[in-house]
């Protein structure tokens, strides 16, 4: 199973992190939705982005039955030289789950890969830990969705943004 996951944050201390898992890159439609509430989230400190979002993916991970053979996240695996987001959650699981990041935004000095979809012509950047980086870019390209964000990573986002709402 694949885990798309996002965190909406509200309040000053507060987010919801959404969960869609599915079996294949290429699915429509998720398996699975999970949400859960996170409370007492760190403040943002620039660079360390990671200290504040980790803790609200750890617990929703916490929510479903088994871990995921794969987890996309909204964001980071490496930023150049350091370690991003999913680089810390990928070490969170001893590095036993590949963790592919899409980032909508290019980040100075980042190797990820640019991949454009649909009819976009703003790139997506794509990170991985523990998977070949081009494996990962070619399969967040073969996403199902016409727009430049797959169905279901926009579908992650939603569900973080509803339990916000």
């Amino acid at each position: 199973m694949i885990a798309a996951l996002d965190v909406h944050y509200f309040g000053d201390d507060d987010a919801w992190a959404g969960a869609v898992l599915f079996h294949e890159y290429t699915d429509a439609e998720a398996a699975a939705e999970y949400v859960a509430l996170v409370c007492g989230v760190s403040q943002y400190v620039p660079g360390q982005f990671y200290r504040r979002e980790l803790p609200c993916i750890l617990k929703l991970l916490e929510c479903i039955d088994e871990a995921p053979d794969e987890m996309v996240i909204d964001g980071y695996v490496t930023l150049g030289d350091s370690p991003g987001l999913g680089q810390h959650l990928f070490e969170s699981f001893g590095g036993r789950i590949p963790v592919v990041g899409v980032a909508k935004s290019r980040y100075r000095d980042s190797s990820g890969i640019e991949i454009v979809r649909g009819r976009s012509k703003r790139p997506l950047y794509v990170t991985s830990a523990g998977i070949d980086p081009h494996l990962a870019s070619e399969r967040i390209k073969a996403m199902h969705g016409a727009y430049r964000a797959p169905t279901l990573l926009r579908r992650a986002d939603q569900l973080a943004r509803q339990g916000a709402g």
